[in-house]
């Protein structure tokens, strides 16, 4: 006999003795407490999702489970109900993402870092803005999701967590604190962010950039947000304008050596590095728009450099991380001399 193991039809005779006995003596009989995180839903009605596992399990296997015995607990319950084709949703909802802090942070701003009240009409349309932004699936927010009373409450921890607030402070989050310090550092960009998320969510502009791992993303740091991140990204990534651009300048007398530190892949990889490099959207994400990319938005940049550039906030340009890199050689030496050096370096090493 394996748990967790049991069939539809099982579930439905857990069900329908759930509705016989009322939950609470359901819950009694089989020593299960009352669901704090999950719930099974069946046509319209909400059940105890672990008490239904451990149930189900008798009508396919003669025996309920007890609580302890459901290995993985109330997450090996919802697997258990989802694989036999039912819906199961959560009584928490997520973690406010930064895109989501941003946008409250910069109403809070807006409003003199004070606390809004849930019948605002500014509190009830960013409500409404949060539950269409794609971040959360539908499987994790309950009904309460972003509804204006947990938004209102958010401006309030973001309000007596300024630093200039004297009162008591409220608990916030680790998120909370690091977005009202980007707001106090560069309030401008910040709020210029804040509306270009409102409007790519509004427009549903947002939604069409295609979604990237977190692992890709993780040495990315973009007080800006993820969702203008990833249309950053996705711009660079466009084949089309990568293409266009390299035609470009090849056209026009250059070179495809990085525009930062003059490396050039062919020269150092010969055949095996004709024709690469990376393109880099110079645009600041907070000044990005809807509009399209022009080729002059984007720069050639090798792997390494472009990742520099990513990774700490804010972000210099190819220019200010160029005199980081090659401050004092001239312009014309560069890329001989790091090539020089590079073979230097393997003959030493033999």
């Amino acid at each position: 006999m394996e748990k967790g193991i049991f069939s539809r039809e099982a579930v439905l005779g857990a069900i329908d003795e759930y509705n016989r006995l009322g939950s609470d003596e359901f819950r009694a009989t089989y020593h299960y407490g009352p669901a704090r995180d999950y719930v099974l839903v069946y046509e319209g009605r909400r059940y105890d999702s672990t008490a239904i596992a451990g149930v189900a399990h008798k009508y396919e296997h003669g025996r309920a489970l007890r609580h302890d015995e459901l290995s993985g607990g109330k997450a090996a319950a919802v697997a258990w109900l989802q694989r036999a084709g039912f819906q199961v949703i959560t009584l928490r909802n997520p973690d406010w993402a930064w895109d989501e802090v941003v946008l409250a942070c910069a109403l809070t701003a807006e409003n003199g870092w004070k606390r809004i009240d849930a019948p605002d009409p500014r509190i009830v349309e960013l409500s409404a803005l949060l539950q269409l932004m794609p971040i959360h699936d539908e499987a994790v927010r309950n009904y309460k999701f972003r509804n204006p009373n947990g938004v209102a409450r958010k401006t309030s921890d973001l309000a007596t967590n300024h630093p200039d607030y004297r009162g008591k402070r409220t608990n916030c989050g680790t998120t909370d604190l690091k977005v009202i310090q980007a707001f106090i550092e560069r309030p401008m960009e910040m709020a210029a962010a804040a509306q270009l998320i409102r409007a790519g969510v509004a427009d549903g502009s947002l939604s069409e950039a295609p979604l990237l791992p977190d692992d890709e993303l993780h040495d990315f740091e973009a007080p800006e947000g993820r969702l203008l991140l990833r249309r950053h990204v996705t711009r660079e990534r466009n084949r089309g304008l990568r293409r266009r651009k390299i035609e470009v300048v090849l056209r026009t007398g250059g070179t495809l050596a990085c525009e930062v530190c003059d490396f050039d892949f062919e020269q150092v990889y010969g055949d095996r590095g004709s024709g690469y490099i990376e393109c880099h959207h110079v645009v600041p994400l907070h000044v990005a728009g809807e509009g399209p990319t022009k080729l002059s938005d984007l720069t050639l940049i090798c792997a390494n450099c472009h990742r520099m550039i990513h990774r700490c906030a804010p972000w210099p340009t190819p220019k200010e991380l160029r005199a980081i890199v090659l401050p004092s050689l001239p312009t014309e030496s560069r890329q001989d001399t790091r090539v020089q050096a590079r073979d230097e370096a393997i003959n030493a090493a033999r």
